[in-house]
């Protein structure tokens, strides 16, 4: 049954108290709201549909954002990059509104705003998708469940085509020699353009994980989560076992991930390559595979560990020239670069 308060001069509560359903009270500017209100919500708890908004209503996008790193964001395999990204959204106008506000034209406020910004398509895409997470471990663990994920009605910024970079004639080389006398990155580009391994595979080898006599490579800590064996070639075994044996076990001890792509970044200033990182070597060696061996799509997307033959797709860029040299009878492996 509802009941109707007068609070001071201009507002009024109504409050619901109904046999199973929790005490619900809020507060309108005339008494005919209130009503109205009650009435409503009457309605739906006598159909047994009624779900409260108290939860939604009591709590802002950034306390939200604070309760998501702790509960959710640890359960990821590399939680940091999604924490730095829900601290940087605590930090807009967005975050300070109470959830059960935050409408479809709101999200998509603050997309055109990160637009104006020159802020890249992806980018925004991700933080669109940590804002629908939230929205959805809000309604299913939080007892928000009168919530509306607004993100998904939201058009989500058009992504640029993929990179196609590849090293053109005479390019590696010219790495190599701006690497100079930086054995240890020399042995890591080699590596990473014999096996298609992603920078963080790469850094993350020990030598329990390099079988010599079945020329392989396991791979247990991937970016999707998937463990895998990489064949090794001749050349890919040569350099492994020129390289010196560490006390912690690790392959490469001295390097990391970011610390590659700076490595690589001064490197490719030095030797006047643009526009040039080190996941297209990735991109590089992938395309390699088809150009250069006899090996099927199955076997080169075991190889490289993509979850799909349209995730392998994007990192093959095959060269017109060896296309036409393939038409024109030519076998793998006797194509020119």
């Amino acid at each position: 049954m509802a009941t109707f308060r007068k609070r001071g001069n201009l507002q009024w509560e109504a409050r619901i108290r109904k046999r199973g359903y929790p005490a619900t009270c809020k507060t309108f500017d005339t008494k005919a709201e209130a009503e109205q209100w009650a009435k409503g919500v009457e309605t739906e708890m006598s159909k047994g549909q009624f779900v409260s908004t108290k939860e939604a209503e009591s709590y802002t996008l950034a306390e939200c954002l604070d309760r998501y790193k702790e509960e959710y964001l640890p359960r990821l395999k590399a939680p940091q990059t999604e924490i730095y990204r829900a601290d940087c959204l605590k930090r807009r106008p967005l975050a300070l509104r109470i959830m059960s506000t935050i409408r479809s034209k709101d999200i998509a406020d603050y997309r055109r705003e990160r637009e104006t910004e020159g802020i890249s398509a992806n980018t925004i895409r991700l933080e669109l998708a940590l804002l629908s997470r939230l929205f959805n471990f809000a309604k299913s663990d939080w007892g928000m469940e009168s919530l509306t994920n607004p993100v998904q009605l939201v058009a989500k910024p058009k992504l640029p085509p993929g990179r196609e970079r590849r090293l053109e004639q005479g390019e590696e080389e010219k790495l190599f020699e701006a690497i100079g006398n930086d054995f240890e990155f020399c042995a890591i580009i080699k590596i990473a353009l014999e096996t298609a391994m992603r920078r963080g595979e790469i850094v993350k080898l020990n030598w329990k994980d390099v079988d010599f006599s079945n020329q392989a490579a396991s791979l247990y800590d991937t970016k999707n989560g998937t463990c895998r064996t990489v064949p090794l070639s001749r050349k890919a075994v040569e350099v492994f076992q020129g390289l010196p044996r560490h006390i912690s076990g690790r392959i490469f001890p001295s390097c990391g991930a970011q610390q590659l792509s700076k490595k690589m970044a001064k490197a490719c200033r030095r030797a006047g390559l643009e526009n040039l990182r080190f996941h297209d070597l990735r991109h590089e060696a992938t395309s390699r595979f088809f150009e250069h061996t006899d090996l099927d799509v199955m076997e080169i997307k075991a190889i490289t560990g993509h979850k799909s033959l349209q995730m392998l797709a994007r990192y093959t860029h095959l060269r017109t020239a060896n296309l036409a040299a393939r038409l024109d009878g030519a076998k793998r492996g006797e194509v020119r670069r």
